[in-house]
Order: structure tokens, then sequence, then C-alpha cells
């Protein structure tokens, strides 16, 4: 395939500027013509200065959004990935290949950190078993033992401030605080919502460490929803590996007449899943166009069986009038699963190109949050009812605030999709609404963590 000349990356950047104009004309009429002959124009000046042609193109629509707000908001989404391009691309091999090496030893050495950190508790006799006190230790903390490190690498690779490096502390200290104060009964109900949502209380702060402290920028917040769909594919994919070692190791030293059981629960089990948590992060930013072309595919095969799974779940319920069973692994099965589709909602807005026109596949996409917004209804319905018979307990009032929690998110999104679709407003503002609510669901995990053992007698 013959390489793109520069006039034929001009016309490319050129066309894609034109159809966003074009794209947001219902919102703004604008008369595309005469602003690309101005476009046009500097661009030939800029070229004549001895700006390549896409330097000129990126100043010259610097220079267009000046006169122009459409021009202005095309590049100020476009020249981020422009620059990137122009900048980051063709380096010094020398360099980069000691700074991924680099990179890479830092990584390695902090999964050994982790693997260590689980340990240590086993030197003051805190070992891992069964369903006991113990064992609700490490499920407590186990978020503790990792995520604190993978705080402190993106905080040394973002070379974060002082002044974020002074705060990032502050919530896991707190969460250990709360982890380990309150006289938890060792397998209780606030004992596991504890553990459940004190991770999802800290991801925030390994976010803030991952967006180098500038946690207000919109587009950097959906780097960081785009990089934990992606961490998430390679954890599944090491775990998957995981299993299959462990699963061999057994098989071989069975072979000789020896019992490996021993080293997988007390090495392998507790070692490998903190390690992978750092790996995972490290394979994400050295790999990141390998993954970038996996994301819109698992995004366009998962949405419509999910989908279809919704509908036939629906059809099941008004077939059989059966309801939904309010019991707390039932509760934790549909959230789990709204989770699901909340991410599937968040990967795919996070892998589409924010200029495309609306296509087939958003409509798909709006289908599954309409349908997620049905089911959802219908088990705070159920929830509400549960409570009205049998009163309050942590596991309902934890599925109810979460159940809400996201009934407002898909909705709004549910609206800003149908409004996208009929070209009544841009696709950056279902973008933003996504990025502005993570907050929200952090601020609740923190209740649940903070409130609910102390609310609920520590039961």
């Amino acid at each position: 395939m013959a390489e793109e000349t520069p006039e034929e990356s001009l016309e490319k950047r050129i066309e894609e500027w034109r159809s966003y104009l074009r794209s947001r004309q219902a919102i703004q009429p604008v008369d595309v013509e005469e602003l690309e002959d101005h476009l046009r124009g500097h661009v030939a000046t800029l070229s004549d200065a001895g700006l390549t042609p896409d330097e000129a193109f990126l100043v010259a629509v610097k220079r267009m959004g000046d006169l122009d707000e459409l021009s202005r908001e095309f590049a100020r989404e476009y020249s981020e990935r422009l620059w990137k391009q122009l900048v980051v691309s063709p380096g010094k091999p020398e360099q980069e290949g000691k700074s991924t090496h680099r990179e890479a030893l830092v990584a390695i050495g902090l999964a050994i950190g982790a693997a260590i950190l689980i340990k240590i508790p086993g030197l003051f006799g805190v070992p891992l078993g069964p369903a006991d006190e113990d064992s609700a230790f490490y499920f407590r903390n186990f978020s503790l033992f990792v995520l604190p490190l993978l705080a402190g690498y993106f905080a040394w690779k973002r070379q974060m401030s002082a002044v974020g490096w002074r705060w990032l502390p502050v919530p896991f200290l707190a969460a250990a605080l709360l982890a380990n104060a309150f006289p938890f009964t060792p397998v209780g109900s606030t004992a596991i919502l504890t553990a459940i949502h004190l991770p999802i209380a800290l991801w925030l702060a390994v976010g803030f460490a991952y967006v180098g402290g500038d946690w207000r920028d919109h587009g950097k917040r959906m780097n960081f929803i785009r990089f934990s769909g992606e961490w998430f594919i390679y954890y599944a994919l090491i775990a998957l590996g995981g299993g299959v070692l462990m699963a061999f190791t057994q098989l071989m030293f069975s072979a000789i007449g020896l019992d490996a059981v021993w080293l997988l629960q007390n090495w392998l089990l507790p070692c490998g899943p903190v390690g992978a948590v750092i790996i995972s992060a490290w394979l994400v930013e050295a790999k990141q166009s390998v993954i970038e072309n996996m994301a819109p595919v698992l995004t366009r095969v998962f949405t419509p069986l999910f989908a279809v799974l919704l509908l036939g779940f629906l059809a099941a319920m008004v077939w059989t009038g059966n309801g939904i069973d309010v019991e707390r692994q039932v509760l934790i099965g549909f959230d789990l699963l709204l989770v699901l589709v909340l991410a599937l909602l968040l990967y795919s807005l996070s892998a589409r190109d924010p200029n495309a026109p609306p296509g087939i596949f958003d409509a798909l996409q709006l289908l599954l949050v309409v349908t997620a917004l049905v089911v959802d209804g219908l088990a705070l319905a159920a929830i509400a009812v549960r409570i009205t018979e049998f009163g309050f307990s942590a596991n309902k009032v934890a599925a109810l605030g979460e159940n809400l929690i996201l009934l407002v998110n898909l909705g709004w999104s549910a609206v800003l999709y149908a409004r996208f679709l009929r070209r009544r407003c841009p696709f950056a503002s279902l973008e933003r609404w996504q990025t502005a609510y993570l907050p929200v669901y952090v601020v609740w995990a923190w209740l649940v963590v903070a409130l609910f053992p102390p609310l609920f007698g520590y039961l």
C-alpha cells in the first residue's frame, strides 16, 4: 500500500473538519463552504511559511476557532489526537527503549512488593484459611495491599506535583482505619459490604494519580475510564492464564506423588492476584495501540448479546408473571449485571470517534440502556416491597442506593443518547455526563464503608 502523501493527509483532515461542522449544523447553522475557503487560505499561508501540512492545519483550525464557535470546539476535541501524531510517534528508539525498560522494572518491583505485603500478616499469626475472622481480614483489606502501590506507580509515571503526592495517601489511610477499627462480625453483611465497596472507593484515588492530579479535566477522566476497561480485560486474561498455571502445577506434582495444594493456597493464590493488578496496569500503558483495536470489537460483540439477554429476561417475566426474588445473592447479581451494562456503555463511549455521525450501533446502545432501565426499575420495586414487608437491612439499603444511582445515570444517558440520535446534542455531552457522574459512585461507596457498619450494628 502506497504511503499517504502530505497533500492526501491534509485533504483527509479537512474532510474530518468539514464532516464535523455539517454534523453540528442542526445546533448552529454555518456556511461550511465559506469557512473552508478561509481555512484553506490559512493553511496555504502557513505552509508557505515553512510548516508541514499537518502543522499548518492544526494552527489554522485554532485560528478559525477565534472566529467560529464550531471550529473552536473541533480544535479542542481534535488537537490532542493530532499533536500525539505529530509529536509522540517518531521519537528516539534508544530513549523510548530505556523508558519502557525502566517502567517495566518499576512495575515488576511493585508487583513483587504487593505480593510481599499480602504475606506480611502471616508473620503475625494471621493465616489465610476458610471463612473465619482471619480470612475476613484479608477480604476487607485486599485492595489496601495493592491499590496504594498502583496509585504510586501512576503518580511516579505522570510526575504528579508535590501537592498531589501529599494528598494521595489520605484516602488509603482512611480506608485502612475504617476497614480495621470497626468491631465487625467476621462474615456479617456490613463486613462483606465494606470489602465490596472499599475497592470502588479507592479506585478514584488511583484515578487521581492516573490523571496526574488534574481530576477536573473531563478528557483525562475519560482516559481513566478507558484505562479501567482495558485493565479489566488484561486482568481477566491473566486470571485465566493463572488458573491454567495452577491446574497444571497440581497435575504435574501429583504425577510424582507430591501434593502442591500448599504451594497453591499459600503462595500462588494470594500473591498472584495482587501482583496481576500492577502488571495489568503496566500492560495497558505499554500496549495501548493493541488494546485500542480490541475495545470497539468487544463492545460490538457484547452489546447486542446483553441487549438480547435483558429483553429475554423481561419477556420471561411477563410470560410467567414471576417477580424478582430479593435475596442477597440475587441483589448482588442484578447489581453486577447493571454495572456490566454501564461498563459496556462507558467502554463504547471511550472507543467511539466523537466526530462520527449517529449510526445503527448507537441505536443498539440506546436499546441496551433502555432495557437496563426497565430491569433496574423492576429491581427497585422489588426491593421497596421487601423493605416494606421485612424492614431495613444493610444489604437491602445498599442495593437500594446503588440501584437509584444507576437509575439516574442510565436514565439521563438514555435521554442524551436519544437526543444525539436525533442530532439535538453533540456526542461530547454524553461523554461529559459520564465523566462528571463518576464521583457519585465513589461517594456512595465511602458512605457504605464509613456509615453502614455502625448504623447496622456491625452485623
